[in-house]
């Protein structure tokens, strides 16, 4: 109890809210304050224990509250939820910030000048017409042009580690009174770009902004980041042409042909940039300084070409990569307000875009970022903002050091019948969240096994070739 000064009066201490299972509690203890109902309190570490443990359908509401899908929509754990999600008054930008500054905070996710903010946006198939955001466009994860929603999303990464930073969801032109023409329409390119600023301004420093091929043809994309002060690493089409004289090349794969190649041991304008990748492997590509147009070593936009056969540039092995970072020799280095980067800097630097498609795997395929059943634009952003803060805590729990089992959680699956079943025992963890964890339907307890639980991040790879940057997206299957 606490005196109000001047009044008289008291207010009453907060309700104290049932505990989430096992590490989860001391994570979502941190978000407590930014809530001012215990409904909210409760309703957030429901959500995410639900997100967390591993289902075999989609996580609907209905799921997340362990209820049967349709019949079970009307229970009082289902409702509560979609009350949460809904018409519940709290901010998801709040929830957010808060989950960037606890990564801010944690030094082994903290963010650095080496690391890149990768841009992309993910579509999914949903269907109506009442549903803010829908239409009919290209979606990546499908590979086809449907009916869905389209997020742009910012990551931030260093291939070591990899975390959503904002999300937007991009709302198709015929939402507006006057289409493309309507002061409020936004693209993808203008709101990627707003979104990268937020991440700088946010304290998410990095060497660049890394991007396919899909944003280099707006100018308003390029305009935004230089006002931004960020540097970027982009894929250009190669055969995408621009204005230049007529004995000079036209296009991005024009240019990488007028370079000098004999073979490895003479590359003529080739340098060899050697590769890491995370499971330890390396390859040898070729990378160059290339000349197109306005494009050049000297000039204050460079295209560099990268790839594993300067011969014979292989579709899907050869970058097109337009930066503004200056080459070490050009006569602007000393003033740009970008360190120099050489040639394996910069092949680097797009290296790491891959790592956005890794993210898409969890939040995706494991803590169902396209299975929510709601219509409006706050419960879409709230629905994706909660997914954030699942995947931000399996890195919390990544580097947390081991402890003690907590045998005093509750368990989110208690014995309901014959369809839960009888054994109470949790199986010996594996590596994978899906696998080792539940036995059956039943579902997993945190605070039995909060390593496997987390350990999908690391359980899966990137693919070890780089798609091509003309790519605009392909179909993921399920790990």
């Amino acid at each position: 109890m606490s005196q109000l000064p001047g009044w008289g009066l008291k207010m009453t201490a907060r309700r104290p809210c049932p505990p989430a299972p096992g590490p989860l509690e001391d994570y979502a203890a941190r978000f407590d304050d930014l809530f001012f109902s215990l409904a909210q309190r409760r309703g957030f570490r429901e959500y995410l224990t639900g997100l967390l443990a591993p289902r075999e359908r989609n996580k609907t509401i209905t799921c997340l509250a362990g209820a049967e899908p349709v019949t079970g929509a009307g229970m009082p754990g289902v409702q509560r939820l979609q009350f949460f999600l809904s018409e519940s008054p709290w901010e998801a930008e709040q929830i957010n910030d808060r989950r960037l500054e606890l990564l801010r905070e944690q030094p082994a996710t903290a963010p650095h000048d080496g690391g890149v903010i990768v841009i992309d946006d993910s579509g999914d198939r949903k269907d109506g017409r009442a549903t803010a955001h829908v239409g009919r466009q290209w979606l990546g994860r499908l590979g086809k042009t449907d009916n869905g929603i389209v997020t742009v999303i910012t990551v931030w990464t260093d291939g070591r580690v990899y975390y959503p930073l904002h999300a937007h969801p991009y709302t198709p032109a015929h939402h507006f009174a006057r289409g493309r023409s309507d002061p409020a329409f936004r693209t993808k390119p203008q709101l990627s770009a707003a979104l990268a600023t937020r991440g700088k301004e946010a304290g998410f420093a990095c060497r660049a902004v890394v991007a396919d091929c899909a944003y280099s043809v707006s100018d308003d994309w390029y305009f935004a980041l230089r006002e931004a002060g960020l540097a970027y690493v982009v894929a250009l089409k190669p055969h995408r042409g621009t204005w230049t004289r007529a004995d000079q090349p036209h296009t991005a794969i024009e240019a990488a042909h007028a370079l000098t190649w004999l073979d490895a041991r003479r590359p003529g304008d080739w340098t060899a940039v050697e590769r890491h990748f995370r499971d330890g492997h390396t390859e040898t590509w070729w990378a160059a300084d290339a000349r197109l147009g306005g494009y050049g070593p000297d000039s204050p936009c460079r295209l560099v070409v990268a790839t594993t056969d300067p011969a014979r540039l292989p579709e899907k092995a050869t970058w097109y990569l337009a930066t503004n970072l200056p080459h070490p020799d050009a006569p602007h280095a000393a003033t740009s307000p970008h360190p120099p980067a050489d040639l394996a800097e910069i092949v680097r630097l797009y290296g790491l875009r891959p790592w956005i498609e890794q993210s898409y795997k969890q939040i995706k395929d494991e803590l169902g970022w396209a299975d929510f059943q709601v219509r409006s634009d706050r419960a879409i952003r709230r629905h994706q903002t909660l997914v954030n803060c699942a995947f931000s805590f399996c890195w919390d729990q990544w580097f947390a050091p081991p402890g003690p089992l907590d045998d005093t959680a509750p368990d989110p699956c208690p014995d309901e019948g014959p369809e839960r079943g009888t054994n109470r025992t949790p199986p010996t963890p594996t590596v994978l969240l899906a696998q080792g964890i539940t036995f059956g339907p039943r579902l997993a307890h945190p605070c039995h096994h909060p390593e496997p639980m987390v350990a999908i991040l690391d359980g899966q790879r990137p693919t070890l070739r780089t798609p091509g940057p003309d790519r605009r997206g392909h179909h993921r299957t399920r790990p």
